[in-house]
């Protein structure tokens, strides 16, 4: 599959999405959601099982993409803030619906409850 360029998107929703698909970055726009602006090493802590590395990447293209902000702060040792900016807050409305839509289906999911097919029928029509 080649890389699509930005002319050569026709759906108005795939940039978003690619980028939201990327590895861990949901959960780093949950964090910065729930808790706010945070410094780097905060941040990682929060994202459990993230290497340094793939974290600075995903903060970069988020950066880039003007949803994230990254404030630096000349200090010893140096600190570096990282927050929503307008366009990540505008995300605060999917992140939440999300958010509820995943405990829903990890309860239905715990619970065993299953989902009739005519449901998922009616759903697809």
């Amino acid at each position: 599959m080649t890389r699509q360029t930005k002319q050569e998107i026709t759906c108005p929703m795939d940039a978003l999405l690619r980028l939201l698909m990327g590895p861990w970055t949901t959960y780093i726009l949950w964090t910065l959601r729930q808790r706010g602006p945070l410094r780097f090493g905060v941040l990682k802590r929060e994202v459990r099982g993230i290497s340094s590395r793939m974290l600075t990447e995903r903060l970069r293209t988020l950066e880039e993409a003007q949803v994230i902000f990254r404030e630096y702060y000349p200090s010893i040792p140096p600190e570096v803030t990282y927050g929503l900016t307008r366009r990540g807050l505008e995300l605060r409305e999917v992140l939440d619906a999300l958010d509820t839509l995943a405990r829903r289906w990890d309860a239905e999911d715990t619970d065993g409850e299953v989902i009739a097919p005519e449901l998922s029928l009616a759903v697809t029509n």
